[in-house]
């Protein structure tokens, strides 16, 4: 039986449709992913759903007794509240029984008459059973378990409730919507101020979560691990399907071909039926003309089963270019330590970024990721060591707040100041590849939205021409179809980048090495995401005395690993050369099958020896880059 059922759900704000005639249902046990655009309509759903938002059309139908969970807003906190009694609130009535219980006990232990006794060791029974039954034995140490797995320390659990950030906050409501022990959850970006060890728990926990959920996230590893139905809202209809993100995915391609296939093929058969009827009515006999007439209809049938495959929803176009190359080194931070009063963030840095290299920045927050950031792009002194950009580098940098945008500035203005010797002709077009368009160049930069601000920024950092990417969680507030657009343009990008990030996706996607920051350091590991995952499930596993290695061993791992990388990214940098030369080639055999250049001789034989040169060139670049995927792969094996 359904918990709650949706049918031909329907909302408009004026003239915008957001989504109509959306259907589903959600049974006991559906883990359910909600994808979408921003400002498709999700969150939109989610309050309809609990009844806070009135659809134009359909109904939403909820089984009796159905207990809905919901991330809320943070409540009137009361005098003297911690973290800890605020996330307690949500076990008030166990609370509730545990003073009756005790009432009870006293009344035992003062009852003299044996019929009364005998009353409130029934009572008593009762209560124990309904207590125990409702996980009054667990429910402290679950609470202390949660607040614990989303990120807190022991000694912030009596912190003050009114002295919590808003991503503290943020946390503690989240901690309290796990507890509630509710039929159906609805999760509104729950991984929203997670590092990466709280959304592995947060993960765990909702795989083994006995009731159900629907979660709101753009955050694509999550969805894979913890969904197994996908709804998506996209040109306002809903398509569902049974599997995970990445299941959804290929189901949802197969359809598209599919229903592609069947519309050309319908198109071209009404081409066809069209071309007999105009036949038939040129002959004009009562045969022919009744012939017409049955095709028309036959059309017509064929119309009524017409489905247009979906419209692409318009997304950001990126490319990153690089306006110049740089040395081999391109960043080096050598024992760098940075404190803020007696808090230390972090000591003994050192990293190497080499060009081409492709390196992520995890660690958990609070770490100084960004303060590190901040550190490399002269923004903050560090305490000691140093750091230093290598020869012809070029740094681009992504802040994660933003702060830096002017907000009085149109979106025009903002990055047209940044570059102010481009035509407003040339800004306009790069604005439009960023889908800011006709009067959306002229809203004011402190009206936009996260999504907005980040396209902004990240428009500025495309036309900056840097040959190192510095970013600072560059895939916050963008959706889905421009997180997976902005990887391909990471991906095609030249030069180096060191990418602060929580997005895990990213990470397998992108990485060649990550680097995990905290107190006493950096811990390296080559590879993406699920790489550094089983590096540091072993680290944590192996017994320390047997963990320790000779050093020169370990030396010798750091070496192969630092050469691996370094192979890796000059195969890439071989892998463009090619490209680059091979449309050079192209570009001179077009120009020397012409016919005008053909009958001129000295171009003829200039034009040539050109092709003989590059045709060299192209064999020794392939050579060369065939050597280093062998020895990529010869190091890869060996780390």
């Amino acid at each position: 039986m359904a918990l709650l059922s949706v049918r031909n759900l329907g909302k408009s704000f004026g003239s915008r449709t957001l989504f109509s005639e959306i259907s589903f249902e959600v049974a006991a046990k559906d883990h359910i992913g909600l994808i979408g655009a921003n400002g498709a309509g999700k969150t939109t759903l989610f309050q309809m759903l609990l009844g806070n938002v009135q659809p134009d059309l359909g109904e939403v139908i909820r089984t009796k007794l159905l207990r809905v969970g919901s991330l809320e807003q943070t409540p009137a906190l009361l005098p003297g509240q911690t973290l800890y009694s605020l996330v307690m609130q949500v076990f008030e009535p166990l609370m509730q029984l545990e003073l009756e219980l005790e009432k009870v006990n006293r009344q035992l232990n003062q009852e003299k008459e044996q019929t009364r006794i005998n009353e409130l060791v029934k009572r008593q029974y009762a209560l124990q059973e309904q207590y125990e039954a409702q996980g009054g034995l667990q429910y402290q140490s679950r609470a202390r378990s949660a607040l614990l797995g989303l990120g807190f320390l022991e000694d912030e659990l009596e912190k003050p409730a009114s002295v919590l950030s808003g991503g503290q906050l943020g946390k503690a409501m989240l901690a309290r919507v796990l507890l509630s022990g509710a039929d159906l959850l609805l999760l509104d970006e729950p991984t929203n101020h997670l590092d990466v060890w709280s959304m592995e728990w947060l993960e765990n926990y909702l795989r083994s979560y006995a009731g159900a959920y629907i979660v709101i996230s753009h955050d694509r590893y999550f969805l894979d691990r913890v969904t197994n139905r996908t709804l998506e809202i996209s040109n306002t209809k809903m398509f569902a399907s049974k599997g995970n993100y990445t299941r959804h995915l290929e189901l949802r391609a197969s359809e598209q071909e599919t229903l592609r296939r069947q519309y050309y093929n319908t198109r071209k058969e009404i081409r066809r039926i069209e071309g007999i009827v105009e036949q038939q009515r040129r002959w004009n006999r009562e045969r022919n003309i009744k012939t017409a007439e049955s095709k028309l209809k036959q059309i017509a049938r064929l119309e009524s089963t017409l489905v247009a495959p979906e419209k692409e929803v318009e997304s950001v176009r990126f490319s990153f270019d690089v306006r110049q190359v740089p040395g081999n080194d391109v960043l080096i931070v050598e024992d760098v330590q940075k404190s803020f009063g007696e808090n230390r963030l972090f000591e003994n840095v050192s990293l190497h970024i080499r060009a081409g290299e492709r390196v992520c920045l995890l660690g958990p927050n609070g770490c100084g990721k960004t303060t590190l950031l901040h550190i490399l792009m002269g923004k903050l002194a560090p305490d000691s060591g140093l750091h230093y950009f290598g020869a012809n580098v070029e740094p681009g940098y992504y802040e994660q707040n933003m702060r830096s945008m002017q907000p009085e500035r149109t979106v025009l203005e903002e990055v047209w100041s940044a570059y102010p010797r481009r035509t407003q002709t040339e800004m306009r077009n790069a604005l439009a590849a960023f889908l800011f368009r006709a009067e959306q160049v002229e809203k004011k930069i402190e009206m936009l939205s996260g999504g907005e601000k980040a396209r902004v920024q990240l428009l500025k950092l495309m036309l900056s021409g840097s040959n190192l990417l510095l970013l600072d969680e560059p895939t916050n507030h963008l959706d889905i179809a421009s997180r997976e657009t902005l990887e391909s343009a990471l991906e095609d990008y030249g030069g180096a980048m060191l990418i602060v990030t929580h997005d895990r996706y990213l990470v397998n996607r992108i990485a060649d090495r990550v680097l995990y920051l905290d107190k006493t350091g950096l811990t390296e590991t080559i590879g993406g995401y699920d790489a550094f995952l089983e590096a540091m499930q072993q680290m944590q596993s192996t017994p320390q005395e047997t963990a320790k290695k000779p050093k020169n061993e370990y030396h010798l791992k750091k070496e192969r690993q630092s050469a691996y990388v370094k192979t890796k990214g000059e195969s890439r940098r071989l892998e463009r050369e090619i490209e680059q030369l091979e449309s050079e080639k192209l570009e001179l055999e077009l120009t020397l099958a012409k016919p005008e250049v053909s009958c001129d001789y000295q171009k003829v034989a200039e034009l040539s020896k050109n092709i003989e040169e590059l045709t060299k060139e192209l064999d020794d670049t392939y050579k060369a880059w065939e050597q280093a995927l062998l020895l990529a792969e010869e190091l890869g094996e060996e780390t």
